[in-house]
């Protein structure tokens, strides 16, 4: 018995050090190899004394077990976001993540999830502590074996790593505890000399010191609404298991608001994000700044940085709104993007179910917004930044398209439902989420078309995005971070502001449509609709 928990302990100790922070190398192969970490540790409990030894025994256990911990979450975040975990600022994440899972699995399982992994994270600590106290122990009492053993790994180990020797692709000599500590050690670094660099770059801002009535001079009048579809990106027009379904919207969508009067040119963006983390592009697009991680996020939010809304507000012009039916408690931030008024989830007037994580299906979010603030009589013109959260993983159930004329306080939506998806089901296949995504998509961008068909008039006009593009289940990582752009209206002359742009004519952009950096927007756009904007 004595043996065998010996046993488990190196299993359990040398499998952290060899654990990657890659699901995709995750191979028995990847656990074949010396990992110089476990050949020095046990060096130097060789030559402690007792006491000394089990205190260092105990906190190389817990550091390891922290280690192992940084690799599991790693391997998530690849998996979802395509970058490693940030100690430092991803922490926020996880209150999303636990958001999420309570929309995928109901609030009992996200519960038990979330007490489960506590668990376990106190466990692992616990049990790598107790191993390597355990290994320092028989190490001591074997030291006339374990000795000459250590020294013989050590040379072979350098050998190894002289002669670069590999097993399928992976390095023999292994140092992976080590490059992680190594790496975060860099990560932090790195994060101390991004927030500087970021204070140089927004200090600079061509139109800070614009006067509010030599701002978007060449919308005044318009209603200008900003709208943001969930996880729209180049995948779902360009993937060809995606594409076509999609892009038979795009089509009819461009057929109908055709018919209705109206013009549009489309093109592609690249997002700061990748899987998640929407909030990121918003303040990228906003900002004209690149947004990709949460400390310039929040440096941004504090700061007077002029906006693309917050230049509305400034000009004078508009009442601006924001529609976020995504955000389900108080959101300081709409102060700094100058919106008089925020309308979330809780003062839609919707009285339905949530359709997994989104509070709100997409039509019925386009149609208070025409309740409470587009269809007022007597109004003035209005700048309205809108999110259309129905495309948001895990894209089970999907809403359908009713009659505006029954939309009623969301009620009607219990039997939409009932009817769908279950999102546990669709997530044990691939294809059934790629599937669902699709439509999620296909039902947003029918929403909007629809709102603009029946609402829109010779004041409308609209910029409407993708955030980023899905998760890797749905991408297999292809086709990169770009989102499409597309701008609706039915004056030409607003149209004709951009014609130096070479942006596509219709809502799909093809393959070889333009591609800018999300940060680069603002300033193209309020140059174009200003004193001196026009065609070029």
């Amino acid at each position: 018995m004595s043996r065998a928990v010996t046993g488990a302990a190196a299993v359990l100790v040398v499998a952290a050090l060899l654990l990657p922070d890659r699901v995709e190398h995750l191979r028995p192969v990847a656990f074949a190899r010396i990992p110089v970490e476990a050949i020095a540790g046990t060096a130097l409990l060789l030559v402690l004394g007792p006491r000394a030894r089990r205190v260092v025994a105990v906190l190389a256990g817990v550091a390891l077990g922290l280690v192992t911990l940084l690799n599991v979450l790693d391997m998530g975040f690849r998996s979802v976001l395509v970058r490693p975990f940030d100690p430092v600022l991803d922490w926020i994440l996880l209150d999303d993540a636990e958001a999420f899972l309570g929309d995928s699995i109901g609030s009992a399982g996200a519960t038990a999830v979330v007490v489960g992994a506590g668990v376990l994270v106190v466990l692992l600590l616990v049990a790598m502590a107790l191993s390597v106290v355990r290994l320092g122990h028989v190490v001591v009492r074997h030291s006339a074996v374990a000795a000459p053993a250590t020294l013989l790994a050590g040379t072979v180990w350098v050998a190894c790593a002289a002669l670069g020797v590999q097993v399928s692709g992976a390095a023999v000599a292994a140092r992976g505890a080590a490059d992680v500590v190594s790496g975060r050690v860099q990560q932090v670094r790195a994060g101390i000399a991004d927030r500087e660099a970021f204070a140089e770059e927004s200090a600079v801002d061509a139109f800070r010191a614009t006067p509010g009535d030599r701002l978007l001079t060449g919308l005044r009048g318009k209603d200008v609404l900003f709208v943001f579809i969930e996880s729209y990106g180049r995948s779902a027009v360009q993937d060809p298991e995606m594409a076509p379904g999609v892009g038979a919207v795009l089509a009819d969508g461009t057929r109908r608001l055709g018919a209705a009067g109206f013009s549009s040119r489309s093109a592609f963006l690249t997002s700061p994000t990748y899987g998640g983390g929407s909030w990121l592009a918003h303040a990228t697009f906003a900002s004209g700044l690149r947004i990709d991680n949460q400390q310039r996020y929040r440096d941004l939010t504090s700061s007077d940085r002029l906006t693309l809304t917050s230049a509305f507000r400034k000009a004078g012009a508009w009442r601006t709104v924001g529609i976020m039916p995504g955000v389900t408690r108080a959101w300081p931030e709409g102060r700094f993007y100058g919106l008089d008024h925020v309308y979330d989830s809780r003062n839609l007037g919707y009285e339905g179910p949530k359709f997994s994580w989104t509070p709100v299906p997409d039509q019925f979010s386009l149609a208070a917004f025409e309740r409470l603030e587009h269809g007022r009589p007597g109004r003035g013109p209005l700048m309205a930044e809108i999110i259309l959260t129905s495309s948001h993983n895990p894209w089970a159930p999907v809403p359908t398209m009713l009659g505006w004329d029954r939309l009623g306080d969301g009620s009607v939506y219990e039997s939409v439902k009932e009817a769908g998806e279950d999102p546990k089901e669709v997530w044990k296949d691939p294809a059934r989420v790629r599937t669902e995504y699709r439509r999620s998509i296909e039902y947003s961008l029918t929403s909007l078309v629809s709102y603009v068909e029946k609402y829109g008039d010779d004041d409308t006009v609209v910029v409407f995005l993708g955030d980023h593009q899905p998760v890797p289940t749905v991408t297999r990582d292809r086709l990169g971070r770009d989102v499409p752009v597309t701008i609706v209206a039915r004056d030409p002359a607003v149209l004709d502001r951009v014609a130096g742009w070479g942006w596509q004519e219709g809502l799909k952009p093809g393959p070889d449509a333009p591609v800018w950096p999300m940060d680069a927007f603002r300033d193209r756009f309020l140059t174009a609709y200003g004193p001196a904007g026009g065609p070029r």
